[in-house]
C-alpha cells in the first residue's frame, strides 16, 4: 500500500543500518539483498538477507516532515514497548527484537530489526482458504486476542501515559483527536464534525461499564496474522496498542457492521458470548471511532486514489445510522 509516511532508504543507507545492528561481518554484499514488504500501511519495512544467509526485516518510522495523525505519533516506541510486554508477560507468537534505534544518527527516524517470519500474512491467503480452515484461523485469533488482553494497565490510555481517569475520558479524547486531525486538514466525512461529537456525548455512559484497563491491539485484523499449517505463528504490527476495552478489539467489528465480516469464529475463540444492550452501544462508538480514522487518514497518508475513503465513507454513515434510534 502506497501512503507519503514510508520513509524509504537509499541502498547505502539500509547497508549501514544492518552493518550497525549486526556486524560488518553480517552486512550484505553485492545486489539483490534487499526488498520491500508492500503489504504495510504506515511504515516502510524491508525484507533483508544477511551475508550468512539470515533473513530479517527492517522497519523505519515515518519521516519527521511528514504531518502524522495525533495517534501515530510515536508510533515505533509504542510498538517496541508492546513487543517487550507481550514477550514478557503472555505466550502469544510475536517477533522478537534484534537490535532498535532511535540515535536518528543513519536517518532521520527511529527503527528496528526483527527475524524475517517465514509464513503468510493471513489477509493476503484468507479469502483462497477453505471456509472451515480460515474460521479456524480467526478462531485461534479470537483466543489469542483474549491473551492479550489479559495483561492489565494502571491507567487507561497510552502506554507511555499520563492515564486517564477512566475509560470514558481516554476513549472521548481519542474521538476528539482523530475529529481535531480531519478538521485541520479540511477533510469531508460526509456530515459535521459536531453530529459526531453529540453522538458520542449522548452515549458515553455506556463506556463507563469499563472499569479495567486492559492491553488492546486495536489493529488485530487478519492483515497482521501470519499462518503456517493452519496455525497462527506470529502475530505483527503492535504501534496501535493502548490501554482500554477489549471490546474495542478489530475481530468484534463484524458484531455491529457485516462490511467487517462474521465475527462469530473469532468470538468462539475468544469465549465471549453474545453481547449485551449496553456493549452493542459501545461498540458501535468504537465502529464510529475507526471508521472516522479510516477516512482522515487518506488524506495524512496522501492517498491518490479514492477507493479507501470513498469505501470508509459509506462504512461510516452506516456506523452512524445505528444511532438513529439504538437498537435494544
Amino acid at each position: 500500500m502506497e501512503s507519503i509516511t514510508k520513509n524509504r532508504q537509499s541502498p547505502e543507507t539500509l547497508r549501514a543500518m544492518v552493518e550497525r545492528a549486526y556486524g560488518a561481518d553480517r552486512a550484505p554484499v553485492g545486489d539483490g539483498w534487499f526488498g520491500e514488504l508492500g503489504h504495510g500501511w504506515f511504515n516502510v519495512a524491508y525484507r533483508i538477507r544477511l551475508r550468512d544467509g539470515a533473513e530479517v526485516v527492517l522497519k523505519i518510522a515515518p519521516p519527521p516532515s511528514v504531518e502524522v495523525m495525533t495517534y501515530e505519533r510515536g508510533a515505533m516506541s509504542i510498538e517496541l514497548r508492546t513487543l517487550d510486554l507481550l514477550r514478557t508477560r503472555t505466550s502469544v507468537p510475536v517477533p522478537a527484537v534484534d537490535f532498535a534505534d532511535r540515535s536518528r544518527e543513519l536517518c532521520d527516524a527511529d527503527y528496528f530489526f526483527m527475524p524475517y517470519v517465514d509464513a503468510d500474512n493471513l489477509g493476503v491467503v484468507g479469502d483462497g482458504l477453505p471456509a472451515a480452515e480460515r474460521d479456524a484461523c480467526m478462531e485461534q485469533l479470537g483466543a489469542v486476542n483474549r491473551e492479550i488482553n489479559s495483561v492489565r494497565g494502571e491507567g487507561f490510555g497510552p502506554l507511555a501515559g499520563p492515564p486517564a481517569a477512566s475509560w470514558r475520558e481516554a476513549f472521548t479524547g481519542m474521538v476528539e483527536d482523530v475529529l481535531r486531525d480531519g478538521e485541520r486538514r479540511g477533510v469531508d466525512i460526509g456530515r459535521s464534525y459536531d453530529e459526531v461529537r453529540s453522538v458520542l456525548a449522548a452515549h458515553a455512559d455506556s463506556l463507563d461499564e469499563v472499569s479495567e484497563p486492559r492491553l488492546v491491539e486495536w489493529d488485530l485484523w487478519a492483515g497482521n496474522v501470519m499462518v503456517r499449517d493452519g496455525r497462527i505463528v506470529s502475530v505483527i504490527d503492535h504501534e496501535r496498542a493502548f490501554y482500554g476495552d477489549p471490546l474495542i478489539e478489530s475481530g468484534f467489528t463484524g458484531t455491529q457492521m457485516s462490511a467487517f465480516g462474521d465475527a462469530t469464529p473469532f468470538m468462539r475463540g475468544y469465549g465471549h458470548g453474545p453481547l449485551t444492550a449496553t456493549e452493542e452501544v459501545r461498540r458501535r462508538l468504537y465502529c464510529v471511532h475507526l471508521l472516522l480514522v479510516m477516512v482522515i487518514e487518506t488524506v495524512y497518508r496522501g492517498h491518490t486514489t479514492s477507493e479507501q475513503y470513498d469505501w470508509a465513507r459509506a462504512r461510516l454513515d452506516e456506523a452512524m445510522a445505528l444511532f438513529d434510534p439504538v437498537r435494544p
